[in-house]
């Protein structure tokens, strides 16, 4: 895994250099932010283009799935700005969400509202996740989402980010579940899934469930394909070690009949106005499924 060190202010945080997703290159910024619609057109746009979670029959709800990666301003000379969204900024992005009607709910929630039609709460549903383990999804991302009184999913990597560069403390994801949100994981570190021999393959996928439900007594349901890659037998493996299903970076809309192995996911880029946010989801929509197999772009 390649990692780049930058300064977080004063802490030093391991960034790697593709997240849980794929890197943000100036020409994915520049795609994030083409032809951004008024407020007013996007947030028409996003609330005809979904069914609200109340009413709503399991079968035929699609959901959009955004991710995050830090939750600070990008340190100066950081290569990859577009991986950091301002705390100011992730505060507007959720006010102009729940304007927009949305509420955010976790996986464990949308499966059950999927296969057994229990009740999301009311709203369109939207899952939150944030990749990677960055303490500042706690520090600044638990509190905007508490005052909402909203959830998210936590897809943590067990290794490589350790707390005294900028990782999640174990009492900072104790108080994360606790406060409601959903601990998944993207493994115990962020090696390319689709490379790795059998033994390390398992290593990576079976024992980071089996950690972390022994360590937070959590079921750990969900897997995130660090850098979005995966193949059959990965898929295989992640079925295997019991997940329910899997996240990928290919952007689009969940949908309940589609290969809960290769749900698809929109990744927020810094710079995104709350506009062009809700401008992008409703966008998503239409996407095509993620492909069978993704080893990058």
């Amino acid at each position: 895994m390649r990692r780049l060190i930058v300064a977080l202010g004063a802490l030093v945080v391991i960034l790697p250099s593709w997240g849980c997703g794929s890197s943000a290159s100036s020409a994915g910024r520049r795609q994030a932010r083409t032809s951004p619609a008024s407020e007013s057109a996007a947030t028409a746009q996003a609330t005809g283009a979904s069914t609200a979670a109340a009413g709503a029959h399991p079968a035929h709800t699609a959901i959009p799935i955004l991710m995050y990666h830090v939750i600070a301003a990008p340190p100066p000379g950081a290569p990859f700005p577009g991986l950091y969204v301002a705390s100011q900024e992730f505060a507007a992005q959720m006010q102009a969400l729940r304007s927009a009607g949305w509420h955010a709910v976790t996986l464990d929630q949308v499966d059950a509202f999927w296969r057994h039609g229990k009740p999301l709460p009311a709203g369109k549903p939207i899952v939150l996740t944030f990749v990677n383990g960055y303490s500042s999804q706690y520090t600044q991302a638990l509190l905007v989402l508490r005052k909402l009184g909203w959830v998210a999913d936590e897809n943590i990597q067990l290794s490589g980010l350790p707390p005294s560069q900028g990782g999640l403390t174990r009492a900072q994801v104790r108080a994360m579940v606790a406060a409601g949100w959903e601990l998944d994981t993207q493994g115990l570190s962020h090696a390319d899934l689709i490379a790795v021999d059998a033994g390390r393959l398992h290593f990576e996928v079976g024992v980071a469930r089996r950690t972390l439900q022994q360590r937070y007594g959590v079921p750990v349901n969900w897997f995130c394909y660090p850098s979005g890659h995966y193949d059959s037998r990965v898929i295989a493996e992640v079925r295997a070690a019991g997940y329910r299903g899997s996240t990928t970076v290919v952007p689009g809309w969940a949908r309940p009949g589609d290969d809960p192995y290769r749900l698809p996911r929109l990744r927020v880029l810094g710079g995104t106005s709350p506009a062009q946010l809700v401008d992008q989801i409703a966008a998503a929509r239409s996407a095509p499924a993620p492909p069978p197999s993704y080893g990058g772009a």
